[in-house]
């Protein structure tokens, strides 16, 4: 008689995120942005330095499991345990530029002057 069978991805995914069984973030989403930060890459694992080096611009947590064959929940694990370092930071969001209103304005008259 055997022992208990393990699921290899289970036990490669508990390896990959060094233990850990959530992200530390709740507010992070496959749809969040992120990119990395400057900081050393020395006493980050495996899959952190792997992470770091794909994040030169701002992707989203779901192309990076993408890019790096990782699954979804592993790498929202490895990108909260980046971004609790610093190694990671999200790009600030930049509103759009509002509108000049004289020139709205403009518009809006050469528009009434049509009808």
């Amino acid at each position: 008689m055997s022992g208990p069978r393990r699921d290899p991805d289970m036990i490669r995914a508990y390896v990959r995120t060094g233990g850990r069984s959530s992200p530390s973030r709740d507010d992070l989403e496959l749809t969040s942005l992120v990119r990395a930060a400057d900081r050393p890459l020395q006493g980050l694992d495996a899959e952190s330095v792997r992470v770091m080096r794909l994040c030169s611009g701002a992707l989203s947590v779901a192309e990076i499991a993408g890019y790096l064959d990782m699954p979804p929940t592993v790498a929202l694990i490895v990108v909260s345990a980046l971004l609790d370092t610093g190694h990671l930071d999200t790009p600030a969001r930049v509103a759009p530029d509002a509108p000049d209103l004289a020139l709205v304005k403009d518009v809006l008259d050469g528009l009434r002057a049509l009808l």
